[in-house]
């Protein structure tokens, strides 16, 4: 026998619905299950407020009801073909119909009782678990309904009843006996008291339904689906690194549950725990997720002392405090007999031990009562002044942390509270158990995301995550990166949690590999005095037999020899960054197997400063198209160097003088043909386009050059500025022509239709290009979404400074 509930959210749509049908069909073939089910999302709140409205004389009970009965009824008219919906409405309008008359009633006497709200509660189970059955055998599922009033036998504690286990038991039993179905559904929540008054279990009691099932049952599991993947080690929504629970005893979810962990109700436990019987929490919504098992670990070792992290806010402390109490037996009696008396649940206990005084911890919303029946309790000592009158604080809250094992590990509550402390955190109480399962702290509401996050990251989290580095090429860029790295390594650690070491550097003469890590300030000292001769292939391999932990692997070169090593790095899975263009515009089949590669061995291939530095063009390239974007066109002004020189070549200057200038700037290459041929800029356009998607290889891109043979194929540098002097009348034409037609030269990359061409052209005013001054980039994406006015990515497109900060910002995203 297997024992499955679902959840209110599992219940809460047509397709929640069709899911929850799908799993108890797909479960083991053999054997049969009892389905608890819960009302539909919400159904339960606007219960309880028909009640309190028709309670209060207000007609607007009415609308609500029509509400709840458009929600059922749309949900089987979308759930159930026509031909079951008949008499499946009918059903279900007869059940909403005295639910009708029971609000008509108390809207009449203007009262509502505990007994006449538990009744009008029932009605959300009795509905959903109806309509659950019927879509089974609809399914054609051998599926029976059973009302569970008839089966779990309560005392008259209405909206709270206690189960009689022994009557229940008993019942369950006899009926499970008889009925032969494979699947049983009942609805959570809901029973009766022995003479036949329905009562309901807590909010939450479904879980306990289940419970009760199962251990009566003797079942071989229980499953909680819900809308989450298990237990967490605190709560996601106030922490964002929690982490799932794969196993967790019953005491530490039956602590956890107590101190807010929402996920299962905490009287769940109890029954299925004295016999041993696994509670599964699975994910209705992610059903192949592991989810939480609770069950005997069998001294499993899961490496934390603690297993998670909980909060219960709205908290108020009472504290019952004077020298009267001092010596004297019976004050703690009397205290918890008064709050007894008007249910006031006690959820933490803390006493000095010079007995002077008592503190405990109770809900908020019962701080009133609690003042008023103490107080009343103490009146003769109080006017006395024995004691004072009870000290009320409120606005706190509860953080608890839990773990089978922390009574095994010395300086848990000293890294707890040293970790809150450090955050400035105030402690107002201290509760441990002498189990020393659990350790709770009251402090103030406002600091409980604070303190759970700092919890959590003291008890989960490594303090610094470490990466490793590997920098092949410390020319220009290579030396700015370093010292980047040298000036953000305090930022890094402090702000970022990374441990960022420099393990190794390689020129084109040496390289050096650091013990640990390389002291960035000595660099240019320790390759030059300590390094070895600098052979890729060697440093390859250093660093996969190094094997340290989140490797990066960055390339400053533009050498082939470098960018044909990639693939070595990745299938390892050290991540590659590279400023180097030659890989990812070689041919398509290399750089579609390296972003395979990457994918393959999980490393990261970030390539960022290919095109514009530090610019974020690739990424914002990336996003479009990760989002669903679609690229129609790109055009781009790609070259610093070309951007600088037509900048410059104005008011009388020569060709000749500008490029001079250029070069000895440090913005074009030793061989400004390099630049000036237009082929960098082709690289840059293929690159973009493949990542547009584009299958294109360097040959398909169209290069209209402006410069004359014979300044390309000048057999020098010297000869070639030589014949920039022969052609100068060829420059001045151009710009003369552009001037006349009030426009600026540019070269500019362009992609569209799965073309791509580069060339000098004139822009007019009224273009983007037109204002780009000095050595900056810029790229226009026209996509479908920016299809009106293209996206625009502008600012410095060369230079060291820039090349480095983007190839740091790629080292940063291979480990975020």
């Amino acid at each position: 026998m297997q024992v499955l509930k679902f959840g209110g959210t599992s219940m809460g749509s047509t397709r929640a619905i069709e899911q929850v049908c799908n799993i108890i069909l797909h479960q083991k073939p053999q054997g049969r299950f009892v389905v608890v089910a819960s009302a539909m999302g919400g159904i339960t709140d606007k219960l309880i407020k028909c009640g309190q409205l028709a309670g209060q004389g207000q007609e607007q009970y009415k609308t609500l009801l029509a509400e709840i009965e458009a929600q059922h009824l749309d949900t089987i008219r979308t759930l159930f073909p026509i031909t079951a919906q008949s008499s499946l409405i009918s059903q279900v309008k007869k059940k909403l119909n005295a639910l009708e008359i029971l609000c008509d009633g108390i809207f009449q006497v203007g009262e509502l009782s505990k007994r006449s709200l538990d009744k009008i509660m029932s009605f959300g189970e009795l509905m959903s678990s109806y309509m659950l059955a019927e879509k089974l055998k609809q399914l054609s599922a051998p599926a029976a309904w059973k009302d569970s009033r008839e089966l779990i036998v309560t005392d008259a504690n209405f909206g709270n009843a206690h189960v009689n286990f022994l009557a229940t038991n008993h019942q369950i039993g006899e009926y499970f006996q008889e009925e032969k179905a494979d699947y049983v559904i009942v609805p959570g929540f809901v029973a009766a008291s022995a003479d036949g008054e329905t009562t309901t279990l807590g909010r939450g009691g479904s879980d306990y339904t289940a419970a009760i099932m199962a251990a009566a049952l003797n079942a071989e599991v229980l499953d909680i689906w819900t809308d989450v993947s298990g237990m967490m080690t605190a709560d996601p929504r106030l922490v964002s690194q929690a982490i799932p629970i794969p196993h967790i005893s019953y005491e530490e979810a039956m602590e956890l549950s107590h101190f807010g962990a929402k996920v299962i109700y905490p009287p769940t436990i109890q029954p299925v725990m004295n016999k041993r019987i696994p509670i599964w929490i699975k994910n209705t919504f992610a059903p192949e997720d592991h989810g939480t098992l609770i069950h005997v670990l069998d001294g499993r070792d899961r490496g934390f002392p603690v297993t998670g992290i909980s909060g219960i806010q709205h908290i108020a402390l009472l504290t019952l405090e004077g020298s009267g109490m001092i010596g004297i037996p019976g004050f703690s009696r009397r205290l918890f007999d008064a709050l007894l008396q008007e249910r006031i649940n006690v959820i933490l206990i803390t006493q000095s031990s010079s007995e002077h005084s008592i503190t405990v911890g109770i809900h908020e919303a019962d701080m009133l009562k609690a003042k008023t029946t103490v107080d009343s309790e103490f009146a003769q000592e109080i006017q006395e002044k024995q004691i004072e009158p009870l000290i009320v604080e409120r606005d706190l809250c509860i953080v608890a942390v839990v773990g089978d094992k922390m009574k095994n590990h010395h300086g848990t509550s000293g890294k707890l509270f040293g970790a809150l402390g450090r955050n400035g955190v105030n402690v107002r109480a201290i509760a441990q158990g002498s189990t020393e399962k659990n350790i709770s702290a009251v402090i103030n509401r406002p600091d409980i995301k604070k303190a759970l996050n700092v919890i959590h990251e003291a008890f989960f989290e490594t303090p610094l995550k470490q990466v490793n580095v590997f920098i092949a090429g410390v020319g220009n860029v290579g030396s700015k990166l370093l010292e980047q790295l040298e000036q953000q390594h305090g930022y890094l650690q402090q702000e970022l949690g990374l441990q960022v070491r420099v393990a190794g550097i390689a020129n084109s003469r040496k390289m050096f590999f650091g013990h640990e890590t390389i002291h960035l300030p000595k660099w240019r000292e320790l390759l030059q005095e300590q390094g070895e001769a600098s052979d890729m292939w060697g440093f390859v391999q250093k660093i996969k037999s190094l094997n340290l932990r989140n490797s990066v692997f960055v390339d400053n070169t533009a050498s082939p020899e470098v960018a044909a090593v990639y693939g070595e790095f990745l299938q390892h899975g050290i991540s590659v960054v590279t400023c180097n263009k030659i890989a990812c515009s070689a041919d398509f089949a290399y750089y579609k197997q390296l972003k395979e590669l990457a994918r393959r061995y999980n490393a990261s291939f970030l390539f960022e400063t290919n095109v514009g530095a530090g610019l974020p063009v690739i990424n914002t390239l990336n996003d479009l198209i990760r989002s669903g974007d679609k690229v129609n066109s790109i055009e781009a002004v790609l070259s610093g160097s070309l951007n600088f020189v037509f900048n410059h070549f104005v008011n009388g200057a020569s060709f000749r003088e500008v490029v001079k200038a250029a070069q000895d700037e440090g913005y074009t290459e030793p061989d400004p043909r390099i630049d000036l041929s237009g082929t960098d800029v082709m690289r840059k356009i293929l690159i973009l386009a493949r990542e547009s998607g584009a299958v294109m290889e360097l040959e398909d891109i169209t290069n209209h050059s402006f410069l004359p043979a014979a300044a390309l194929e000048a057999p020098s540098v010297a000869e070639f500025y030589e014949q920039l002097d022969v052609h100068a009348d060829h420059f001045l034409q151009l710009r003369e022509q552009a001037d006349k037609a009030g426009k600026r030269l540019k070269f500019v990359a362009s992609y569209q239709n799965g073309k791509a061409s580069v060339g000098l052209q004139s822009v007019a005013p009224d273009h983007p290009f037109y204002q780009l001054e000095g050595k900056d980039n810029i790229v226009l994406y026209t996509t479908n979404r920016y299809s009106q006015q293209p996206l625009i990515v502008k600012g410095a497109g060369a230079g060291a400074d820039v090349t480095a900060s983007g190839i740091f910002a790629d080292i940063i995203r291979t480990v975020r």
